[in-house]
């Protein structure tokens, strides 16, 4: 650590967490959250509207084409990822995800007015590094500014939204590429640019979150953190009628703020926490396995294997959007009550055993496209639950000072892993032709939620209802807290 500060002492952390539900908590919740529905929104659209884009009233590219479009936005992601992530802890919470959603509004418009293969490629790219930055801004905010006792029922939540994106690219995708109600040449450059409306909206909404003062605090600004919390205080007291009891009595932390290295965030991770993070690779390097080799390969099963048209693959999609948006909604309560370890270690067991059987029912050919589109369902249902507490998870499990990059760095990671070798991997299975060698792939993907199961029981954190700095203690801390 370098450059060190004043001490300071602060109720920050507890004053935060005391604090009852209120509008404030919700303005967080829109304004932040709805990146992931623009994070499904994207990675649907282009699968979606791919036979437009590759036709000649498009930009007639060929198929490779359009997959190299899809390694563009994930190598942007994964790029956008490790670079603002860094930066978010460095400059703070709030101007990286301004940042980040500014780079993601001009580079989804752009790509509505792509006029060949590389300008198409690189606005994707720029689109997948403002989405991939925005994980570690938003996700570092939302767990800073939400109390402990709500802390994982909020984060699943908003995390599962994702899917909420996925099924409105899908049904825009079925609207856009409709002859009847518009040009085919504008179709699909109208769905980039309407993205690019929806982030305008964002913007504005992301006005009126502050910076998180659990940031501030670190980085020796305690004047503009008691700002904050005071304001966030008298908002809350204002909207809910009720004055909050006095904040003496709760417990402090004494801090030495200072700045934080690259060695200092290897250190942690693999001296400090090794165990913590052997346990975060293995969570989202399978989830995201998992996730993508199925999602990705979705409708070539559907369409090789059950002869659905491609034009109607978005309305099998719906369900099984809405399996993964109801898994962390219904079960998100119980990762507050039941507690993490249980409940991590039992969705992703649950996903990786349904996802073992309905590969054994795919393969001996028992299932159609409806059956097979509910069993998927079912098994994303617990999947999305598992792996929206993945990025919960890491979030937790270190301090405040890296938070932000630690969730970048798993996030870059695990999209690695799964955006390019689960789809690389069934795409080979499925062109091959035979059911049994696709429930190979759907083994392998079950058994390495199986394996995830059995470390998270082994190693997960009692994290539920506890302030993030009794988990993870700052690294800024002085052991002698102040009484």
């Amino acid at each position: 650590m370098l450059q060190p500060a004043a001490d300071i002492v602060t109720r920050i952390p507890a004053r935060l967490d005391r604090l009852p539900w209120s509008r404030f908590h919700w303005l967080v919740v829109a304004a932040l959250g709805i990146t992931w529905i623009l994070d499904g929104l994207e990675v649907t659209l282009v699968g979606a509207l791919s036979p437009a884009i590759a036709g000649s009233e498009g930009l007639g590219l060929t198929a490779t084409e359009i997959g190299l479009a899809g390694s563009a936005y994930i190598a942007g992601a994964v790029l956008g990822a490790v670079v603002f992530g860094r930066l978010t802890d460095h400059f703070g919470r709030r101007k990286l995800f301004t940042w980040t959603i500014g780079v993601y509004l001009l580079a989804t418009i752009a790509t509505g007015f792509s006029w060949n293969l590389e300008s198409f490629l690189l606005f994707r790219f720029i689109t997948g590094a403002g989405i991939g930055g925005e994980y570690g801004a938003v996700n570092s905010a939302i767990q800073e500014l939400i109390p402990a006792r709500r802390r994982g029922y909020t984060d699943l939540a908003i995390n599962g939204s994702f899917w909420i994106g996925a099924a409105i690219g899908a049904l825009g995708a079925v609207v856009v590429l409709d002859p009847a109600v518009i040009d085919q040449s504008l179709g699909w450059r109208l769905a980039f640019v309407l993205g690019g409306a929806l982030a305008v909206i964002i913007v504005f909404l992301r006005r009126f979150i502050p910076e998180s003062p659990r940031w501030l605090m670190v980085h020796g600004r305690a004047e503009e953190a008691e700002a904050v919390i005071e304001a966030i205080e008298a908002d809350v007291a204002r909207r809910t009628g009720r004055p909050l009891p006095p904040h003496a009595p709760l417990p402090s932390l004494r801090l030495r703020p200072a700045r934080t290295r690259w060695l200092d965030i290897a250190r942690t991770l693999f001296v400090a926490y090794p165990r913590r993070t052997g346990l975060c690779v293995v969570l989202m390097a399978t989830q995201a396995f998992c996730y993508n080799a199925v999602f990705f390969t979705y409708a070539m099963v559907l369409t090789r294997f059950y002869g659905v048209e491609p034009a109607a693959v978005g309305w099998f999609i719906l369900p099984f959007a809405a399996g993964n948006v109801a898994g962390p909604l219904l079960l998100g309560p119980l990762f507050d009550s039941i507690g993490r370890r249980a409940m991590i270690a039992a969705t992703y067991g649950a996903a990786g055993l349904l996802l073992c059987l309905t590969g054994w029912a795919f393969g001996e050919g028992r299932l159609d496209a409806t059956t097979q589109t509910a069993a998927w369902t079912a098994v994303f249902f617990f999947a999305s639950a598992g792996a929206s507490a993945a990025y919960l998870t890491i979030g937790e499990s270190f301090p405040l000072e890296i938070r932000a990059v630690a969730i970048s760095l798993f996030y870059a990671f695990g999209t690695l892993v799964g955006g390019v070798g689960g789809p690389a991997l069934f795409g080979a299975l499925i062109d091959t032709g035979e059911p049994g060698r696709v429930f190979l792939g759907y083994l392998l993907g079950g058994g390495l939620m199986l394996l995830a199961a059995v470390a998270a029981w082994r190693y997960a954190l009692a994290a539920e209802r506890r302030p993030l700095e009794d988990v993870a203690p700052p690294l800024s801390r002085i052991l002698d807290d102040a009484p």
